[in-house]
């Protein structure tokens, strides 16, 4: 293989989001430079852990509607029973089986749809930026919220920004088909984003503290 062939390979493509931002950390770079040799090694460690921040790796996933898929990289940080969130439309008496995946500033955060159908709402609720890896993050943070149907099951995913975060990104659109792993959103610098199923339709897959990959982990598997 040459050495071109490599680095094709070895290659993670950039999200066209991070752009701006690579652009002003690459500026504030150059103006640290004229100031001092060991601020511009400083900005030049910035502007790369932003470049790495941004990545967008491609992802296979499998052809399978019996499984619910990760929306996102990170550690499964809750797993349990919880009242729906007001802002979808499922029964509010029903309890509903939540996972959630936190990311950190070292996670892909590109976010992906955890199954195929359409998107049947999206609703974008302002908050505030505390810890998304507080629970209470759920109901107070800047959030997106998604509600995705099929033939088998209807679930809802939540976009939560963190203490960092400061702009959740969802470009797709209410009646939109979805397949599986397709991208929908990114949110930037630190967030979580939380699945919401019907216990009675689905079970989870995974354990607290288990690392997930957007589109490959399967979080639930449909009865």
């Amino acid at each position: 293989m040459s050495i071109v062939d490599s680095i094709k390979k070895a290659w993670v493509p950039i999200h066209s989001a991070g752009y701006p931002f690579i652009l002003i950390f690459a500026g504030i770079t150059f103006l640290l430079g004229l100031i001092s040799v060991h601020l511009n090694w400083v900005g030049l460690i910035l502007t790369a852990w932003c470049a790495y921040f941004f990545r967008d790796p491609e992802r296979v996933t499998p052809i399978d509607d019996s499984k619910i898929f990760s929306p996102a990289d990170g550690r499964i940080s809750f797993i349990g029973l919880v009242d729906p969130p007001a802002e979808f439309d499922f029964d509010p008496k029903i309890k509903l089986l939540r996972v959630s995946v936190f990311m950190n500033v070292f996670n892909v955060h590109v976010n992906r749809s955890p199954i195929r159908g359409t998107i049947s709402k999206i609703h974008y609720v302002k908050g505030l930026f505390l810890n998304a890896d507080l629970d209470k993050a759920s109901e107070h943070n800047e959030r997106n919220l998604l509600q995705i149907k099929n033939d088998k099951i209807e679930i809802g995913v939540v976009q939560i920004a963190g203490l960092i975060a400061r702009r959740i990104l969802c470009w797709s659109k209410e009646n939109q088909d979805i397949a599986a792993g397709e991208r929908f959103g990114l949110i930037r610098f630190g967030s979580r984003l939380d699945v919401f199923v019907d216990p009675n339709k689905a079970e989870a897959l995974v354990l607290l503290g288990q690392t997930a990959i957007a589109g490959e982990t399967p979080l639930f598997k449909i009865k």
